[in-house]
């Protein structure tokens, strides 16, 4: 049995779904950008996908398959996600609809699908080049967030509190959707600012039920300007009722996008009003090395959950461990190169923390959002409680020193 994982250029997930379909004894055809340095050696298991062209990624795919046949495809990363679903369905194999898939890389498509189905939105505008921006931040309201359309993670993603920031910001946004590939004069969202803790959900869904995976909650306030993420802590800590809102409210999401198949990343604001407003939802599986905080039924990883849907393998037991998990994403303070993360064996002595992982080496570039997406690296902690978590992830990043030139 093979499976074909589709990884962008720069991923940090492939070593744990290769680790993963070893776990399974399943054969891994990897399909990337760039060919492979060893592509003549691997033969058919190595495959130049053109991600950011989802029909030309299908042909590519059915040819593969007509020559030595493929039982699942997995986009590692957001950037694999529509040419998955796109080459999954010439080919017959498990898969969402490519235009559901398409409509989570949209933000302003996104919106307009959950608003249609009566869930609570954030006011928003869709900006295109000519539209005035100031008129469409005061149409939703100030404060506002401007986005990119199709960048994640936080990358592109703005506050602006007046009406004289806007058209600063709008530049900015587009400056960095455009780094990204995107035309310099794309459209951006301008949507209300939701005042809220942040939450995100962790999900499969099987011929359309939404199973939940992991509730995370994110300690750390998410205000703006920018929206770095750091701390992200399961099981949430919220009240049973409220959580069980939460759920309710992503799996209608999920079905107002037309979502039906495949792993589910879906990130909420609880408002002080006690509204549950979905802020994305992400065809893909949690980013980074984060997925690393979980373990299910007798101590698989959320990779071989994924493979194991996508290959149509038994899947029996899908609860998550009973002890508490978290990660600490290590931002990167400013942009420049990065001199030394000071502190690492003394972030790895903190009780509770079972793993620091530093992803960018000394001497590299770095950046720091809303440009930037990546992180220095990571913290994994475990305990008994959600909160004895925390408390380790916070000591570990108080004693991290990241120099940045």
């Amino acid at each position: 049995m093979r499976v074909l994982l589709l990884l962008p250029t720069a991923t940090y997930r492939a070593p744990d779904f290769v680790t993963a379909a070893a776990a399974l004894g399943v054969e891994v055809v990897v399909g990337s950008e760039e060919a492979q340095a060893m592509a003549a050696a691997m033969g058919d298991r190595a495959l130049v996908v053109p991600l950011a062209d989802p029909t030309a990624a299908a042909d590519a795919v059915a040819a593969l398959h007509q020559r030595s046949p493929v039982a699942g495809i997995v986009a590692v990363d957001e950037q694999g996600v529509v040419a998955a679903a796109t080459a999954a369905a010439r080919i017959g194999l498990r898969h969402n609809p490519p235009a559901a898939v398409a409509a989570t890389r949209d933000k302003a498509a996104m919106r307009v699908a959950m608003e249609g189905a009566g869930l609570v939105q954030p006011r928003h505008r869709l900006v295109r080049a000519g539209d005035d921006p100031v008129a469409a931040a005061e149409e939703v309201g100030l404060p506002c967030v401007v986005k990119a359309t199709s960048l994640s993670g936080s990358r592109g993603v703005i506050r602006a509190d007046t009406a004289d920031e806007v058209p600063g910001v709008v530049e900015r946004v587009r400056s960095i959707a455009a780094e990204a590939g995107a035309p310099g004069d794309a459209p951006v969202v301008v949507e209300a600012f939701v005042p809220g803790v942040e939450v995100a959900v962790e999900a499969l869904l099987r011929s359309g039920e939404l199973h939940v995976l992991a509730t995370f909650d994110k300690p750390d306030p998410l205000d703006g300007p920018y929206f770095e993420e750091t701390i992200y802590v399961t099981p949430s800590r919220h009240p049973t009722a409220t959580v069980d809102r939460l759920h309710e409210t992503v799996a209608r999401a999920t079905a107002a996008i037309g979502l039906v198949e495949g792993p589910i990343h879906a990130e909420a604001r609880l408002t002080p009003q006690g509204d549950v407003v979905v802020l994305e939802v992400a065809a893909r599986s949690i980013g980074g090395l984060c997925a690393r905080t979980l373990r299910f039924g007798a101590g698989i990883s959320l990779e071989e959950v994924i493979l194991r849907h996508a290959l149509d393998l038994p899947l029996e037991d899908l609860r998550r461990e009973t002890s508490a998990a978290g990660v600490l994403m290590v931002p990167i303070p400013r942009s420049g190169t990065l001199v030394r993360v000071g502190g690492v064996e003394e972030a790895a002595a903190v009780p509770g923390v079972v793993g620091v992982e530093i992803t960018v080496l000394a001497g590299r570039p770095v950046r720091a959002l809303p440009e930037g997406d990546r992180y220095v690296g990571f913290v994994f902690a475990r305990g008994t409680h959600a909160a004895q978590v925390e408390v380790s992830l916070r000591a570990a990043q108080a004693a991290l020193d990241v120099v940045v030139s």
